[in-house]
């Protein structure tokens, strides 16, 4: 994230030595670390509930898919099982039609 040297960290820790002094420097120094510290841990805490929702929501279309597909699949099976009645019942039909016509032999 920040492209920072040994040779910055030096001269940041002088300018905070002449500043501060060498009594509160340590304090100085034990406080940072201990903000630093909160920071970190309050932006893992965020990363770690941002990948949560990224992965609920990835779960939540994956279920729209497949609730959508074996919905199609359904529709898909009923409409064939409608058009196979209506087929035996035409051929029921068609049958029975014959079989009521009198036969012109003989």
């Amino acid at each position: 994230m920040f492209d920072v040297g040994f040779s910055e960290l030096l001269m940041v820790g002088l300018v905070a030595l002449l500043v501060l002094g060498p009594e509160k420097l340590p304090r100085a120094a034990r406080l940072a670390g201990l903000w630093v510290g909160k920071a970190r841990s309050v932006l893992a805490v965020a990363k770690a509930e941002i990948k949560q929702e990224l992965a609920a929501e990835e779960m939540r279309q994956l279920m729209q898919q497949n609730i959508a597909g074996e919905v199609q699949k359904a529709l898909d099976d009923t409409r064939s099982a409608v058009d196979d009645i209506n087929f035996n019942i035409q051929a029921a039909t068609e049958t029975d039609r014959n079989d009521d016509k009198p036969s012109s032999a003989g």
